[in-house]
């Protein structure tokens, strides 16, 4: 199976377990409530409140996206698969099942504001290379992020069914780049009929935003860094 029939087979499975809807935490936000010894206090008018992260829109995520420029000579973006799959059903991982396979009928993770691209790379005609944007609290994002990667990587092997086509899923738990607040990395191995592909998946939590870079292995590793900082803002 060539690389770009695994990558969108990873959309299928890596990427769109994140459609489950979002869990509702038992736990409210922190507040600040005034003491009685504070509150007798004048407060001074000059008291500025620290500025609280907030979401990006898709707008400011598309415009962070990587794009040709960033990546170099030899890259081709794709069009953007815009179809649902509702056929597609994940067996032999108790850890995603639990959360639900109906979540493998989707494409992204549960957060309001995300973005998309995909790039095919020249140099190889198996290599493929896709990043994905996120916004939503930094509470959402970290909690969610880890709790679809942990499920993942529970599972060494399961097997995704799309329409009639199994395909047997290996997983490997890999030590992600100390990059952003958190970070998480996984192999993944795709078997369909006796062929087989690997897929790097490294995701980067920055403040309100996550990174999903994915793709050929040699890919990621080149221009993750590079996703990160543009998503940052920074170049």
């Amino acid at each position: 199976m060539r690389l770009r029939t695994a990558a969108s087979v990873l959309g299928l499975t890596a990427l769109t377990v994140f459609t489950l809807p979002a869990c509702s935490s038992g736990h409210s936000s922190p507040t600040h409530t005034a003491s009685a010894h504070s509150s007798a206090q004048p407060k001074n008018s000059t008291d500025v409140q620290p500025a609280r992260a907030v979401p990006l829109t898709f707008a400011a995520l598309r415009e962070r996206l990587l794009d040709e420029t960033d990546l170099g000579p030899g890259y081709t973006r794709k069009p953007e698969n815009t179809s649902d799959r509702d056929d597609v059903t994940i067996t032999g991982c108790p850890a995603l099942e639990k959360l639900g396979t109906d979540a493998a009928a989707g494409g992204s993770l549960d957060f309001p504001n995300k973005a998309k691209a995909s790039f095919t790379y020249t140099g190889s005609s198996d290599s493929e290379i896709s990043e994905e944007l996120y916004s939503d609290t930094e509470a959402h994002t970290s909690s969610r992020t880890r709790q679809i990667f942990d499920a993942m990587t529970s599972c060494p092997t399961y097997q995704v069914v799309v329409g009639s086509t199994p395909i047997d899923m290996a997983t490997q738990k890999l030590s992600a780049p100390k990059l952003g607040d958190e970070q998480w990395s996984q192999l993944l191995t795709f078997n369909v009929g006796g062929s087989s592909s690997v897929v790097k998946q490294t995701a980067i939590r920055t403040g309100t935003t996550v990174i999903v870079v994915s793709g050929s292995p040699g890919l990621v590793d080149t221009h993750l860094d590079k996703a990160l900082k543009k998503a940052q803002g920074t170049r």
